[in-house]
This record gives structure tokens, sequence and C-alpha cells, in this order.
């Protein structure tokens, strides 16, 4: 894909400038000055479907013309057409990663994929097809990014049906896990050591309620550099429960802000949060079709659609962010591609536009967690064709979290 961003300056410079640029700030925010070094380039793998689905990769809309037009109208009104003309210099490569033991040797619909600060690469998928309720594989995968080879595995028998996953400054692995129902292993929010060591947990077991202790269907989790603990709550579209909880690094309730709905401080089944260097937090606020932006005692700074309609979100050190978009094009968001959009989170700006295979399909596909390990490499955690996939830069860019030390 080819496009040029908005920006005067950026326009005069061209893409190639821009990434040049990109790749020094992440390598200079890591080892001071230096240089960045380039990393063999791949081809792009052929585009495959997991065995375990029976359903063709398609890229189709609507069986009907009228809407198809309708669409692509839509799809040409400028700030649509310019988020999804943003250029793609990295390359797709799925499959990617050892799965555990179970599905005969694939993934299972993958939910998150971060790196961690001991560089290694930690997955969570949903054990078999898309649940693990009563299943005993192992949901949390630890990878070696550098091989794709299967490191550890854990949590086996303990959860419903994970849904957030975030690797903190100290490398402890965060999972939240929504429920299903009453089923055991639902509704909480666990803290694991890298070895996956269970170090806390938050929420009572397959009860979803409001008391001090419950949660109700956490969607994410993210820590901030002062180990306190954002937990957004609610996966049901337009349910009566949307909110953004705050605890302690004890695991103590501190406050609970937002309600459902359209406002500043509401939200609609938010499903995935992420904090930039200056402390904000990001909300996946997808029903809504936009990223919030709230500071850390609920109040509202900004809301962004540019990033289409988010599932999953990323920011690392350089506030650079990661956004996947798995529900657009169909009616949910009419004219914007699937896919994962990188830009600033200073400026709101997007660079990039990591577009999906199946884009223009009319059904929910493509990435819906997302996140990069050290090496700059990006990861879509996908759900509908349960794979991971990996995206990878023309350069190695030294990255780590925004929340980390450096």
């Amino acid at each position: 894909m080819r496009g040029t961003c908005s920006v005067p300056v950026v326009r005069a410079l061209g893409a190639s400038a821009l990434l040049v640029s990109v790749v020094v700030l992440a390598v200079v925010g890591v080892v001071g000055v230096g240089t960045a070094w380039a990393q063999p380039r791949k081809d792009a793998t052929p585009v495959r479907q997991n065995p375990n689905i029976d359903r063709p990769i398609t890229n189709e809309a609507f069986e009907s013309t009228v809407i198809n037009l309708l669409q692509q109208l839509v799809a040409a009104y400028g700030p649509i057409a310019n988020s999804n003309d943003r250029p793609n210099p990295y390359t797709r490569i799925e499959p990617f990663g050892e799965p555990p033991p179970g599905n005969d040797g694939e993934w299972a619909a993958v939910i998150g994929a971060e790196g961690g600060p001991d560089g290694n690469l930690y997955v969570l998928h949903r054990c078999r097809s898309n649940s693990c309720e009563g299943r005993s594989e192992p949901p949390i995968v630890k990878l070696d990014p550098a091989t794709g080879q299967r490191l550890d595995a854990w949590g086996q028998g303990l959860t419903a049906f994970p849904h957030g996953l975030h690797v903190d400054y100290d490398g402890f692995v965060w999972i939240a896990d929504v429920g299903r129902g009453d089923a055991p292993g639902g509704h909480l929010v666990r803290k694991f050591s890298p070895t996956g060591e269970l170090m806390m947990t938050i929420g009572e077991s397959g009860v979803a309620g409001d008391g001090p202790n419950q949660l109700r269907e956490p969607t994410d989790v993210v820590v901030a550099k002062d180990g306190t603990v954002f937990i957004t709550e609610g996966h049901i579209k337009n349910g009566p429960d949307s909110r953004l909880s705050k605890f302690s690094s004890d695991g103590t309730l501190v406050l609970r802000y937002g309600t459902t709905g359209q406002g500043h401080l509401q939200l609609s089944a938010p499903h995935a949060i992420a904090i930039d260097t200056q402390g904000r937090l990001f909300i996946a606020d997808r029903d809504n079709n936009r990223l919030m932006i709230w500071d850390q005692d609920g109040g509202y700074i900004d809301q962004w659609q540019q990033f289409g309609r988010p599932s999953g979100i990323y920011i690392d050190h350089t506030d650079t962010i990661y956004v996947a978009d798995s529900e657009s094009w169909g009616p949910d968001n009419p004219g914007w591609k699937k896919g994962i959009r990188i830009g600033s989170a200073r400026t709101g700006q997007v660079h990039y536009f990591l577009e999906d295979i199946e884009s223009q399909d009319m059904a929910h596909s493509g990435a819906e967690g997302v996140g990069v390990d050290r090496f700059g490499n990006v990861y879509g955690g996908v759900v509908r064709r349960q794979m991971l996939e990996r995206h990878d830069p023309p350069a190695v860019q030294p990255t780590r979290g925004a929340t980390w030390e450096p």
C-alpha cells in the first residue's frame, strides 16, 4: 500500500525518511545515540487458514451491490481514506511460534502477545478453539522471539475465557478473564511471575460482582510505574456495567469510574487499555469506535477516532501506539479497513497501517490483541482465524514498554 502523511514536513520527507526517524528514536531511547541495524528481509508467508477452522480466508464485503458501493463511498471520505492508505513497511509472518501441545499443533484463538523485559514473548490464547472452560491446554505460552521456540507454558485448568494480557515493568505477566457465566476461573485478573508462579488474584472466581473484591467481565489490565493496577470491565455491547477500576499494588480497590454510554466519561464494552510514558490511560472504547484518553483519576483528556474501531492497544517507550482493529468495514464501522494502525500517542497521527488479509470482509476478523517484542516485531493475536501473526519491521528497533524503566 502507498500513502502520504498529512503533516507537511512528513509529506516533504516521504515515507522512507519517516521510517528512518522512527527507527532512530527507538534506538536512541534504548541504548543512547547509536545505529539501527538492518535485518534480513523476509518474504511474506503465503496466506493460509488454520486447518482447525472450517472456513475459507475471504476478503468479501456484503453481497448487496448497493451496500458495497456505499462502503466504498464512505471509505473515500478524507480522514478515513487517509487512515486506510498509510504505508506498510512490515512483513507478515504466519504461522509463528510453537503452540503448546494439543490443537493438532495449531494455536487456539490468540487474544494477546507482548514482549517482556527479559526479552521473551508471552502469548495468551484460548486453549481449544475459542474457550478454556474445562480444557487442559495451558493458555499462557512463553516463546523465544528469535526462533519461535516454546520455552514454557502454564495456567492449565485455571481459566474460562482469557481476554487480556499485560507484561509489566518487572516482567510479571497479568491476564484478565472475562468469564463464561459462573464457570470457574472467570471474572478474575491474575498476576504471574515470568516462570508461571501465581502471585496475586483480583476478583472472585466465577462470580460477576460489584463488591470491593469482585470484578464484572474484566477485559484487560495494565500496571502503572508505581504499581497501580487499572482494569477495564464490561464485555457486553451496550451492557450496563462498562467501567474502569483502579486498584493499589496489593489488589485493594481504590476507585471505580465510568458508566455505559457515549459521553466523555462513559464507555461501551471497553476492550483493552494501555498507559503512555506520561501516565495517561488509553482505553479501547470499541463499541463507540474511539480511543478514550483519561488521566489516572478518571478525568477526561481527549478521544480519537483515527485509529479505527479499537480492539487492542500497545504503547512503547517512544510513545508509539499500536492499535488493532478487528471489527471495522462491516456495519459497526463502515469504510474503515481492518488491521493494525501504528502512530503517535503524543500527536495522534497515524503513520503506518498493517492491513489485515481480510480487511474488507463483512465479518469480524483480524487481530484483536496487539503487542511488540524487544526487537520491534509487531504481533497480532487473531481470534477468528485462530493464529499468531508476526509483522517484521525492515530494521531491528530496540523496543520496550511505555511503563518500563530504562
